[in-house]
């Protein structure tokens, strides 16, 4: 029958739906395959930032480090400074001259270090500027060792001035002192020798004329008169020649306005001179001496001593007696 072949055509109809069930799992497959992209990124992404952060914190670690070294090296510039200056007076100056300078590199260092935000080029800066001032540092330092050999130079030559200067003061000494010898022996070798000592008194008379006496109250002045001799003595020399005259009551005669004074001898120190005589004198040659004292009055009666000083010694003497005399004399 025609109705038995109809029910065989529904099934023709089925295979269709097949490619419904294929196209969700492409697109189940797409969906999985983009999730694992995306957590495959999100993974490589969390592995890299991880990366970077750890790079970073190895920059900031290298940074802090440099940092710290650079502040170390810096600590030990100032404390090698600071030895030097405190231990030499020298190197205390020699900074000092150039203080200035080297504050504002200080300054500027210190600033660097303490940025917050410092860089690689600012740590570049200090160190390079820390380099500089050790560099100033040594040299200070060979300055200084040049100072210290100078002065160990000069102080070994005052030694050997000194030295020398002590041995050249013995020898001044020694020949001042020999010097001084042979001065005193000229000097006492040049006093001058009195021969021929003549003592006279005399009468002037009115008219002007002279007559020796011997009687007291005749007497107007005593003439004294000796020759002198020395070796010793250079053409022209003078020579101060000094008479004192003792009358016969021990009393040295003498009157200022008549030339008499004080002079200093070797032996007997200070005494007062009744007359004095310049003369000039010529070594090897006999010079004859005349000297008088007129006192302007009467003499008395006794025994009149005369010395004769040169140079501080005494180089002759004499007397003269004079007596009382008559009605007629």
């Amino acid at each position: 029958m025609s109705y038995s072949n109809y029910p065989s055509a529904a099934p023709q109809d089925n295979p269709p739906a097949a490619p419904k069930n294929s196209n969700r799992g492409l697109i189940y497959g797409l969906l999985i395959a983009a999730l694992l992209g995306t957590w495959g990124y999100i993974i490589w992404d969390k592995s890299k930032t991880k990366e970077v952060t750890t790079q970073l914190q190895a920059q900031l670690s290298t940074s802090d480090s440099s940092k710290g070294a650079i502040q170390t090296e810096y600590n030990s510039a100032l404390q090698r400074l600071d030895e030097l200056t405190s231990m030499n007076a020298s190197m205390d100056s020699l900074v000092k001259t150039k203080d200035s300078e080297i504050g504002n590199m200080k300054k500027r260092i210190q600033t660097l270090l303490n940025k917050q935000n410092k860089t690689a080029a600012d740590l570049a800066e200090a160190k390079r500027l820390i380099n500089e001032l050790n560099e100033k540092i040594s040299g200070f330092v060979v300055e200084v060792e040049t100072l210290r050999g100078e002065n160990l130079q000069l102080k070994t030559d005052k030694q050997e001035l000194t030295v020398q200067k002590e041995a050249l003061q013995v020898q001044y000494d020694q020949t001042s002192a020999e010097k001084k010898v042979v001065e005193e022996k000229l000097d006492v070798a040049s006093t001058l020798n009195a021969s021929n000592i003549n003592i006279v008194t005399i009468d002037e008379r009115k008219n002007g004329k002279e007559k020796e006496k011997d009687v007291a109250k005749r007497v107007d002045k005593i003439r004294l008169s000796f020759n002198v001799f020395n070796r010793v003595g250079e053409e022209g020399t003078t020579k101060d020649v000094y008479v004192v005259i003792t009358d016969p009551t021990g009393q040295v005669v003498s009157n200022e306005a008549l030339g008499s004074g004080r002079f200093t001898t070797r032996e007997e120190g200070e005494r007062v001179f009744t007359k004095m005589s310049t003369l000039t004198f010529a070594a090897g040659k006999t010079t004859p001496v005349s000297i008088e004292w007129k006192p302007g009055a009467k003499f008395v009666e006794g025994a009149y001593k005369v010395e004769i000083y040169n140079n501080g010694f005494k180089i002759g003497e004499g007397s003269k007696t004079l007596r009382k005399g008559g009605l007629f004399s």
